[in-house]
């Protein structure tokens, strides 16, 4: 597998923001979001077996707990990925999977969370989405919508709203977007979309939605790798 980077932080997205978590970074993307925060993940990393890879996170956890595998596009390296997830689940990790759902879904283990990011039109990848995966989403998976404008907002509104969305997952997230280039500073005001502005819409349309903030970037550095 070629990986960026494995490490322990805070979960700092989705329902399980807080927690502590191993995070297994897999190299390579497919998508070119105009905020991404990790293009350093397009290239490079290092190749690392899947075995090893396990065992990496079993020394940063040795008791179990949260592991969730991010990118870059985890699912362009599904075939080594998939039995690494059911490893990971069979030695009771609690396995999240952040992917943009442009790839097939099918294969994935059906005791991972799939946090599932639908591009909004801002970014520059709108139209990717799988519409196929949507029949993959499961109770307990996630969805997740990376807001920086208004016409973001109605297209996240609409999705929802659309596609059930609600009522076929845990959560439905609407995340207003982060600089890429934010650093310094820890507070909202790097956001792309004002938090506030975001909730106000969310409450005068009432939303079934909550509201997400990345706070990893409210305890660290913005521009800080590796949390």
């Amino acid at each position: 597998m070629q990986i960026t980077e494995i490490y322990k932080s805070l979960q700092g997205e989705s329902t399980y923001t807080g927690l502590p978590c191993v995070f297994v970074r897999l190299t390579g993307c497919n998508l070119r979001c105009n905020w991404c925060d990790t293009e350093y993940s397009f290239y490079g990393g290092k190749k690392i077996a899947p075995e090893q890879v396990f065992d990496e996170v079993k020394a940063l956890s040795p008791a179990g707990g949260l592991v969730e595998i991010t990118g870059g596009e985890p699912m362009l390296q599904e075939r080594e990925l998939v039995p690494l997830m059911q490893r990971l689940l069979g030695a009771g990790y609690k396995v999240l999977l952040e992917t943009s759902g442009e790839r097939p879904l099918e294969t994935v283990p059906g005791g991972v969370v799939k946090i599932v990011d639908v591009k909004c039109p801002d970014c520059g990848e709108a139209d990717t989405f799988r519409m196929e995966n949507l029949a993959t989403l499961r109770p307990h998976d996630e969805v997740k919508f990376v807001i920086s404008d208004r016409v973001d907002y109605e297209f996240a509104r609409a999705f929802t709203t659309q596609h059930h969305l609600a009522v076929r997952v845990n959560a439905v997230l609407f995340s207003p977007a982060f600089s890429k280039d934010a650093s310094g500073g820890r507070d909202a005001s790097k956001c792309l979309l004002d938090p506030q502005r975001l909730a106000e819409w969310m409450l005068e349309d009432n939303v079934p939605a909550r509201l997400g903030l990345q706070i990893h970037k409210l305890i660290w550095d913005p521009a800080m790798k590796g949390v």
